[in-house]
């Protein structure tokens, strides 16, 4: 099933969060969207695995990645 209108289709989480580290770091991350696996010894893998399990931090990191893709930011 193609989902045209959703900006997300076919980016995994893995990405979107290597996206981010590699633009913002993990600092900024931190401060836009304070969750500890961002800001106590941050790492791709401790990450994946919190926003796997919890809804409404990856639609935090959802939102920043939109924001982060359509001003740059």
């Amino acid at each position: 099933m193609t989902q045209p209108r959703n900006p997300l289709h076919g980016i995994t989480l893995e990405q979107m969060l290597t996206e981010l580290v590699d633009s913002l770091g993990w600092e900024a991350m931190g401060r836009a969207v304070p969750i500890r696996c961002f800001t106590h010894d941050p790492s791709l893998a401790s990450s994946l695995k919190f926003l796997r399990r919890t809804d409404w931090a990856r639609q935090k990191v959802e939102e920043m990645y939109l924001r982060h893709k359509t001003y740059g930011q």
